[in-house]
Parts: C-alpha cells; structure tokens; sequence
C-alpha cells in the first residue's frame, strides 16, 4: 500500500485539508500559537520538494449570519507571506 512517503507526487496536485484554526490576538489579529501551522508544514513541504504542487483547504472560527473580517484567513497568510 502506498503512503505519503512512497507516493509519487511529480507533476500531481495534492488537496490536502489543514487545520489553520488558530488561535488570534483579538486586538492585532496577529497569531498566538502556530503549533497547528508548524505540524502540517512537512507534509506541505514533502510535496513540493517532490515535484507535486499543493491546495489548502481550511477554515477560521464558525462565522454566524454575515461576513466576519475577524474570521478571515487573510491575517494567517499575511504572517507567512
């Protein structure tokens, strides 16, 4: 059977759901533990480094009846960009 480490991921695209649900500072919408960022970055980076191209799929909070900015995973890209 093959598994992430076997799997040949040259010219594949890998839709991989992360969990980027992390905790914010409400007042700087800055992170305040990327624990979950750090452990899905090897899996992340296997791929890549092994010719295959990545789609993150994940969310942030339960937004209830309208858009939320403070539920956007705009401030969790703009601290790893």
């Amino acid at each position: 059977m093959q598994n992430i480490r076997t799997y040949n991921f040259s010219g594949k695209r890998a839709l991989i759901r992360v969990d980027f649900n992390v905790p914010l500072d409400k007042e700087t919408m800055q992170i305040t533990d990327d624990t979950r960022i750090k452990a899905a970055t090897r899996t992340i980076k296997h791929i890549l480094n092994s010719g295959g191209s990545v789609v993150l799929m994940s969310h942030l909070g339960r937004p209830k009846d309208a858009l939320d900015d403070r539920f956007s995973l705009k401030h969790i890209v703009a601290a790893y960009i």
